[in-house]
């Protein structure tokens, strides 16, 4: 609902030059909130944690139309970030528990159906929220949708396993709580193809802009329309035959968006580029997630889905930070930045291949 809007709300409170900022620190917290959400995810449970995520959400809804300044607004950024550093990673391992283990494929795919369709419906919805009732509005708007998640969320049963009261040396973190060493080539695969997404999320809009389109989130609803037609299908097809052979098709998929996005001199073109990237994003989201899954430790499951979102974190940090920079409010540099998304995508191809031919050689070995 935000993110189109975003934009021209930081130019409005006087911080044209820091575009793609508020992706940035929004991630940061994010990012070092991981190992906390991890861990408790692993000890007090998944439902508190999720709900923790879903009430930030409500907070930062209301805070936002106290911002005047844009410091004040990239400081309830950051607070905004620990929503989706906690619940995503235990709404994901409330997922991996009631799965069985022929069926993380698939299963995966469901949920990334609901979270693409929430992700559909927000960027069509919220410029016109923000049309009609204004930007104040719109926020309020996403304080009440975060308030229905939490109460959908009590009405869920916990699944971890005799959970933990919340005690102060549980906010101890180890350095093994920040990564979990099993599910670091599913991480590395992440943070690779993720990077053109943080890209997509900086500066759509404003080539959306640059192309005439007149609603900003056009763009984001195409591909996650297009991601849901293959998000089951990925999934079912990666628990027959394996997440490594999607992951490449996937990976590759998402350079060629990207190298078609760079050209893109048409609306034709542009959501040409939207509908590869929602194939090739709705390919590449529940595979990662069901094979993360897969090399994980049962025990340490909340760790290896926080070592996941760092990593998400990361990638989609880096490709704001690097494609504001590089874009810097020049339309001529569009294409430099959409390029660094397309040589991340096909390094992550590389990396996919080179490591299933070392898997099967080492099978066959066996």
């Amino acid at each position: 609902m935000l993110l189109p809007e975003l934009p021209n709300y930081m130019v409005a409170l006087g911080g044209a030059k820091f575009i793609g900022l508020h992706i940035t620190v929004f991630t940061i917290t994010a990012l070092l909130s991981r190992p906390f959400s991890g861990k408790l995810t692993d000890t007090i449970g998944r439902i508190p944690v999720m709900i923790f995520g879903a009430a930030i959400g409500i907070l930062a809804g209301v805070l936002y139309p106290l911002a005047l300044t844009i410091s004040g607004f990239l400081i309830i950024r950051l607070i905004h970030g620990l929503s989706t550093g906690f619940k995503p990673t235990a709404t994901s391992a409330f997922v991996a528990d009631i799965v069985s283990s022929k069926e993380r494929g698939i299963a995966m795919g469901y949920y990334g159906l609901f979270t693409s369709t929430g992700m559909a419906i927000g960027p069509m919805i919220g410029p016109y929220i923000s049309e009609h009732y204004g930007i104040n509005g719109l926020f309020y708007a996403s304080s009440f949708v975060s308030f229905l998640s939490v109460a959908v969320i009590f009405g869920m049963k916990e699944t971890l396993p005799e959970p933990q009261k919340l005690k102060a040396n549980l906010f101890k973190v180890k350095w093994d709580d920040f990564f979990e060493i099993k599910v670091l080539p599913v991480a590395i695969t992440f943070l690779l193809t993720l990077i053109p997404f943080g890209i997509v999320l900086s500066i759509i809009p404003d080539l959306s802009d640059h192309l005439g389109i007149p609603n900003r989130g056009l763009f984001y609803s195409i591909f996650v329309v297009a991601s849901l037609f293959v998000r089951l299908i990925a999934g079912k097809v990666s628990d027959k035959h394996g997440r490594v052979p999607v992951l490449i098709v996937a990976s590759f998929l998402i350079g060629v968006s990207m190298i078609i996005i760079t050209y893109a001199q048409t609306q034709a073109m542009f959501y040409a580029g939207a509908i590869v990237f929602g194939i090739a994003a709705g390919m590449n989201g529940p595979t990662v997630f069901a094979w993360n899954i897969d090399r994980s430790d049962e025990k340490f499951r909340g760790r290896a889905m926080a070592t996941l979102y760092i990593f998400l974190e990361f990638g989609i940090g880096f490709g704001a930070l690097i494609s504001g920079l590089i874009y810097a409010n020049e339309v001529s540099r569009f294409g430099y930045a959409f390029g660094v998304g397309a040589v991340s995508a096909f390094l992550a191809t590389i990396y996919l291949i080179v490591f299933h031919i070392r898997s099967l050689r080492k099978t066959s070995k066996v």
